[in-house]
């Protein structure tokens, strides 16, 4: 494969920058990710994961372009090092203002029998999901209401980028914007997200069944695994009298996403609202916990349970709240609310078996980080360029651009304009002569610049 150059024009006045790259002839894979056999339920539909689209989704989750401002990105609500959510019970939106929920955790979002999203369930699938954060006054800004721009004025302000003109065109083969394929390419970035690498991969790949014995596993965490899938026996007044805790009737391993049947769990109060009963989704257990123990932010869709013995709580006494017309049947054994009486054995127990399911991977690869540095990103290859054949600067222009072993800087007689080439770092390589081809292939791979001043400004070396 040619070695592929890429020069960016600085005019005398710009600060040179180092700007991220992103090689389309080296892709990561996304496409190839081993997802174990026990794992069997997914939301794709048609949408299917390929390197090309989640690429692009990745840029688009990361770019703060995306909002109104430039101030606010996907990413901002779902960080990485938190499994993708938040530690903020509000996440910060435009101009300061606050989401209405508790950004959910993106983990594993494929993986599940439920296919609506929010917690709410009010987006039908992923893609729908995936641009309304955009299109909120509050979050993003493109609501097209309040004095907002609408989704068109996002695509034509996209439109401008050229890294979207260089990766529209690599994936789609044109350049042409549109919701459409904003949101495949989104909903391909966050489907591609997922953690098989925890405690409990390496003991379900060698057993047949979730309810086996985990060689890898303490006593503890095994006897917690066991209070998790089993379901419990009540008597005729909802008290559990024996068998498990059934955390597995809505929580449903091994994926542990959210049974599609069940309803609201018994939190009604809201950030916004004065009580909030249609909240009937959650996120995966999975990386509920990260790499260390410690929480990956506040849970529930208020946030309100800061701690794991306050979920508990929460299930091992269902409160009895008035107007809440939704609770899950799932939750009133017989007609009555739920006890479960958990002891301090079992809470150890179940805690201990909840960390397991955390991976390490997810929170450092560089397939899901961010590809901006201060803002910026240059793409390279893929056969793609951002063409400056025809860029003049003080009546020079140089061509081709990206290049492969020589350019060419052409300029009139009687310019006096100084050209100079410099390392993405800042360091002069060397001055650049006029009307003549310049072999540089003698540089390695990379993005060089190129600085066009008056012979008499002379940048000195860096």
């Amino acid at each position: 494969m040619n070695k592929r150059f890429f020069l960016l024009l600085i005019l005398p006045i710009t600060v040179i920058l180092i700007s991220s790259t992103l090689d389309l002839d080296s892709l990561l894979d996304y496409e190839n990710q081993i997802i174990p056999s026990y794992i069997t339920k997914d939301n794709t539909t048609t949408n299917i994961i390929t390197d090309e689209g989640v690429t692009l989704g990745r840029v688009l989750f990361y770019d703060k372009n995306l909002s109104a401002n430039n101030t606010i990105a996907c990413a901002s609500c779902h960080i990485q090092e938190f499994a993708f959510g938040d530690t903020a019970v509000a996440s910060i939106g435009l101009n300061g203002g606050t989401t209405g929920r508790h950004s959910m955790r993106l983990i594993n979002a494929r993986f599940s029998d439920e296919a609506r999203f929010f917690w709410d369930e009010r987006a039908n699938t992923l893609e729908d999901q995936t641009t309304m954060p955009i299109q909120d006054h509050v979050e993003m800004g493109f609501s097209d209401t309040n004095g907002d721009p609408d989704i068109d004025s996002l695509i034509r302000k996209l439109e401008t980028l050229e890294y979207y003109n260089q990766l529209f065109q690599f994936v789609y083969g044109d350049t042409i914007i549109t919701e459409s394929r904003l949101q495949e390419c989104l909903a391909q970035f966050v489907r591609s997200i997922q953690s098989f690498d925890s405690k409990f991969d390496q003991g379900r790949s060698n057993v047949n069944g979730n309810g086996v014995p985990f060689s890898n596993y303490t006593n503890d965490e095994n006897s917690g695994k066991q209070l998790f899938l089993l379901a419990p026996q009540f008597d005729n007044q909802g008290n559990r009298v024996g068998g498990g805790l059934g955390c597995q009737v809505c929580h449903q391993a091994p994926e542990f996403s959210i049974n599609p049947t069940s309803r609201n769990n018994g939190v009604i109060s809201s950030l916004t609202l004065s009580i909030d009963v249609d909240n009937t989704r959650s996120p995966t257990l999975r990386d509920l916990f990260d790499q260390n123990g410690n929480l990956n932010g506040p849970m529930m869709h208020d946030g309100s349970f800061m701690t794991i013995d306050q979920v508990l709580d929460h299930y091992d006494s269902i409160p009895n709240q008035a107007g809440n017309n939704n609770l899950s049947p799932l939750l009133r054994p017989q007609g009555n609310l739920q006890r479960l009486h958990m002891t301090t054995l079992e809470r150890s127990q179940l805690i201990d078996f909840l960390k397991t399911l955390s991976g390490n991977d997810v929170y450092t690869n560089a397939k899901w980080s961010n590809p901006f540095t201060n803002d910026s990103l240059i793409v390279l290859g893929g056969n793609t360029s951002i063409s400056l054949t025809d860029y003049t600067y003080d009546r020079v222009k140089v061509y081709p651009n990206p290049f492969i072993e020589s350019i060419y800087v052409e300029w009139e007689e009687n310019s006096q304009s100084q050209v100079d080439l410099y390392d993405i770092n800042g360091k002069w390589l060397k001055s650049i002569p006029a009307n003549t081809h310049v072999n540089l292939s003698d540089l390695g791979r990379g993005i060089y610049l190129l600085r066009i001043g008056k012979a008499s400004q002379r940048i000195v070396k860096l």
